[in-house]
């Protein structure tokens, strides 16, 4: 039928002598100079290229078939894509496909710079899946206290002090003394450990000759002065030794004369836990600072302790004496330190184990405390075993009824698989809240996790409102953030009057600090606890935890 009307549009146009118009279909495809191209002919849903219409095509007039080739596509031209408007398509050209870059940069256009630094590290790698015993356990063993990293970050400066001092002592072949302070867990210990290999390789490169070390944890001493012993023991000649002479009397005649002296190697000795060997008197101590000045001394001294006040008080003698050490003290570590430690020792997985947003609750919260590294440690594995924890009670809540007849153990375990949701093969924030509850307990976030809820949400809304310069508001002001979070989670609010009532409640907890007035909602309300306790305590619970990290 449709061959036929067109042979009789062809009969009707070549006996009229004039053109009929091409008609076109809805579906053809504008071209540039607002014009729309007919689309080919389709039977039965196809479209017909067969070579017989296009010798029906050829039979019209040569002035029919100009035309149509003039406005007629090439076959082997596809229509033009649909042009995107430019404020769609920020950075994509005009002529690529749709959606071609919108799932890359979706995730940068949409999030602030801060967002986006404290996610890069979370969605560049992939979930760890933490039922894989072999990855567990790689984790926690990089996290244990005892596992020393292959690269010490955040104590570059310190060590390099250390590592000169020592290099000069070996090249003039000159005794001395260091002394290393510093709070616990601040890797004085490890930092000596790593300058005392690099000094070996050093001296093996620049033709010195290597000193020996010792090192001694001068708590395991059951008596101070066996120290000068264990010195003696070092450099092998306690046979030589008459029973009337002690080994601290013997070193100080052996360094005294020349000839003896000449035949030892340089020696370094490592004192770790110094503070051990003061003594009433403090004999031992200043005796073995003092062997550094002998005439013909070979020794090293390093002395580490965390008592920083320790040099302050044995120093001024020292001094007297003309012996006195130079000083290294290593600062407690800062939040961003212990955040570029943490990821030192996980980077070498090729999994994200931490939400970044976990991995600097912890640090934030270790820092404001002590600084030491070795409790931060100790959180991060305690909050992966809280991650257990949730995985197994999840299993065993898992309601799976029509897996329990005929069906393989491979696929139960497959069903398992599927219904743990994606966040959960990761360490989360309320696992780290947890884990820290477990190491900082302190009566003020025992209080407030104790608190009935609408005490919470006024501590909650006190620390939105609170953020940035501001340090006090009104009872009113603090009303109105009160009645956005209850808003937000549909919670019934209370009166301003119940408000002001619990406020008192918690002024009378030591929690707020709560002023006089002449109408109550004037009233001014201050913290008197920090705000790092309240969004400590509040962190374990979803509802809290959503509404603190609001801006």
């Amino acid at each position: 039928e449709t061959f036929t009307s067109v042979k009789h549009c062809k009969h009707y146009s070549s006996h009229r002598k004039f053109k009929m118009p091409t008609i076109i279909d809805r579906r053809s495809t504008r071209v540039s100079g607002g014009s729309k191209v007919a689309d080919p002919i389709a039977i039965n849903g196809e479209i017909d290229s067969t070579p017989q219409k296009r010798k029906l095509r050829s039979s019209s007039t040569t002035e029919d078939s100009r035309v149509t080739s003039d406005i007629t596509p090439s076959p082997l031209k596809s229509s033009p894509s649909k042009w995107k408007s430019p404020r769609r398509c920020v950075n994509d050209s005009p002529k690529s496909t749709p959606n071609a870059n919108r799932g890359a940069k979706a995730v940068n256009l949409s999030k602030s710079p801060v967002k986006r630094r404290l996610s890069e590290s979370f969605l560049e790698k992939p979930m760890w899946n933490p039922r894989d015993m072999e990855q567990l356990n790689g984790v926690k063993e990089a996290l244990h206290v005892s596992r020393a990293p292959s690269n010490l970050v955040c104590r570059e400066v310190e060590n390099n002090r250390i590592l000169e001092f020592c290099k000069q002592a070996v090249e003039q072949e000159k005794a001395g003394s260091l002394y290393i302070c510093g709070c616990p867990g601040t890797g004085k210990s490890l930092s000596m450990e790593k300058v005392n290999k690099v000094l070996v390789n050093w001296a093996e490169e620049s033709g010195f000759q290597a000193p020996d070390t010792l090192s001694l944890n001068c708590s395991s001493l059951s008596n101070t002065s066996d120290i000068f012993g264990k010195i003696l023991d070092k450099i092998k000649l306690r046979r030589k030794i008459n029973s009337c002479t002690s080994p601290l009397q013997y070193l100080q005649k052996m360094f005294s004369e020349k000839q003896q002296s000449a035949v030892t190697k340089m020696l370094l000795i490592v004192a770790d836990e110094l503070d051990y060997l003061i003594t009433k008197d403090r004999a031992v101590l200043h005796e073995l600072f003092m062997l550094t000045t002998l005439p013909f001394s070979r020794f090293i001294l390093i002395g580490i302790a965390n008592a920083i006040d320790l040099a302050d008080k044995f120093l001024p003698k020292l001094q007297s004496l003309n012996c006195k050490p130079a000083v290294v003290t290593f600062r407690a570590y800062s939040k961003d330190q212990i955040i570029s430690i943490l990821q030192q020792r996980l980077k070498a997985f090729p999994y994200t184990v931490f939400q970044p947003q976990a991995l600097e609750l912890c640090a934030r919260k270790v820092a404001s405390a002590s600084g030491d590294m070795r409790k931060a440690l100790w959180i991060c594995r305690s909050a992966i075993e809280m991650l257990e924890s949730d995985i197994r009670d999840s299993i065993n809540s898992l309601d799976l009824p029509s897996l329990h007849g005929g069906v393989s153990d491979q696929q139960r375990d497959c069903a398992c698989d599927k219904a743990l949701i994606h966040e959960s093969n990761v360490v989360r924030v309320d696992h780290v809240a947890i884990a820290l509850s477990k190491a900082y307990r302190s009566p003020v976030v025992d209080t407030i996790q104790s608190l009935p809820q609408h005490q919470q949400i006024i501590l909650c809304s006190a620390v939105k409102l609170f953020r940035g310069k501001k340090k006090d508001a009104t009872i009113g002001e603090l009303n109105i953030s009160y009645l956005d979070i209850c808003k937000s989670t549909l919670i019934p609010p209370a009166g301003i009057m119940e408000l002001s009532s619990m406020c008192r409640v918690l002024g009378d907890q030591g929690i707020l600090k709560l002023g006089k007035a002449r109408e109550e909602k004037l009233s001014r309300v201050t913290l008197k606890v920090d705000e790092a306790d309240i969004t400590f305590a509040l962190q374990g619970i979803r509802f809290f935890r959503n509404c603190l990290q609001q801006s």
